[in-house]
């Protein structure tokens, strides 16, 4: 008896993941094996950078915060210390967001810590 073997399956298996390569330069994005990998590594960079993203904007807050609070006579760590002593409780996200969209709000928040 003949071997069986699913073609149909399979073929769309590959199609699926040829669609997704799509926008790839040359093999990329038309030979199986070599849009396969492509394929795998692209989601390894997603995974990772995922993950990576949100270091990167914690980072971008701390240099907003920190050239916001300069204008005051201040540093970042002495900021942030001096936050954490009086329990004010508001992340980097929000006091980034006010140094640069509401001054006004920030000067507050910078002469109660002072």
């Amino acid at each position: 008896m003949p071997r069986s073997v699913n073609a149909v399956a399979s073929r769309k298996r590959r199609k699926k993941i040829l669609k997704q390569t799509k926008g790839n330069f040359l093999a990329r994005r038309n030979v199986w094996t070599v849009a396969k990998n492509t394929w795998e590594k692209g989601l390894t960079y997603a995974y990772r950078d995922r993950k990576k993203k949100k270091i990167e904007f914690r980072a971008l807050w701390i240099q907003r915060i920190n050239a916001a609070v300069r204008e005051y006579g201040m540093t970042y760590s002495e900021f942030i210390g001096k936050i954490n002593q009086k329990g004010i409780a508001i992340n980097r996200k929000v006091l980034a967001d006010l140094a640069m969209n509401h001054p006004e709000a920030f000067k507050a928040i910078v002469d109660s810590v002072k």
